[in-house]
């Protein structure tokens, strides 16, 4: 599992998304061609990055769509409930909590944090904003209930943004989604020439999403087309 490259799990995420397409259309049987052709990518691409996981399709005969995609699903742990507390509970905190795809794929909101004292005591989907003051103490009073916290997102401004990474660590979340327009940096060790980072930040997982950044690239490669990489010319 350590060897996988990161972007063919970005590309499972996209085959899941095509599945569920041609679910919705009834098209009950796919094939690596169909996939590739679909997803921008080459066939062998497909057997590659779905071969890391075991064997889903018939020589010949291709995928049954319900079956791979249940099977992706369970590859990318969406088989199962997440528990996510919102840090930021501005515009963008209540957009995402508001987000309607979320509980499609079992990602449920357990709390939601800020420091503003306007937004404390408001209620977002019977959820009530809490104060970020009390995030470790919720964290550590729902660990061992079905109301664990196992994900945090960051929709704070950019100079409060480490912080509020540091804080979920602290409490004891161990995946990190970040929409400010920073990247998050663990904490290493002060005497460290190697930037190891400290022990409570080893095993957290960072997501950095960063709009900004999509709007740039993509503003470059509208302006320069013929350098547009597919995701099978990119680093595996």
């Amino acid at each position: 599992m350590s060897e996988i490259p990161t972007a063919a799990i970005s590309r499972l995420v996209t085959y899941l998304r095509i599945l569920e397409q041609l679910e919705a259309q009834d098209i009950s049987r796919t094939s690596s061609n169909d996939l590739a052709e679909r997803a921008s990518v080459t066939p062998f691409q497909v057997r590659k990055d779905l071969a890391y996981f075991g064997r889903f399709g018939t020589r010949g005969m291709g995928y049954t769509v319900p079956i791979l995609k249940r099977e992706l699903m369970r590859v990318l742990g969406l088989n199962q409930t997440w528990n996510v507390v919102i840090i930021g509970m501005g515009r963008l905190g209540h957009a995402i909590a508001n987000y309607p795809g979320a509980n499609d794929y079992r990602f449920q909101y357990v709390g939601l944090f800020d420091s503003n004292p306007e937004l404390i005591g408001q209620e977002v989907h019977h959820l009530t904003i809490q104060h970020v003051n009390t995030l470790y103490d919720f964290v550590q009073r729902n660990a061992d209930t079905p109301q664990r916290v196992d994900m945090g997102f960051i929709a704070v401004p950019p100079e409060h943004a480490q912080a509020a990474a540091q804080n979920l660590v602290e409490a004891g979340v161990r995946g990190i989604l970040n929409f400010a327009p920073i990247v998050i940096q663990p904490r290493t060790h002060e005497r460290s020439d190697t930037h190891e980072p400290t022990e409570e930040w080893k095993n957290v997982v960072i997501e950095n999403v960063d709009f900004l950044a999509g709007m740039k690239r993509l503003a470059f490669y509208i302006l320069n087309p013929h350098l547009k990489l597919t995701d099978s010319e990119e680093t595996q």
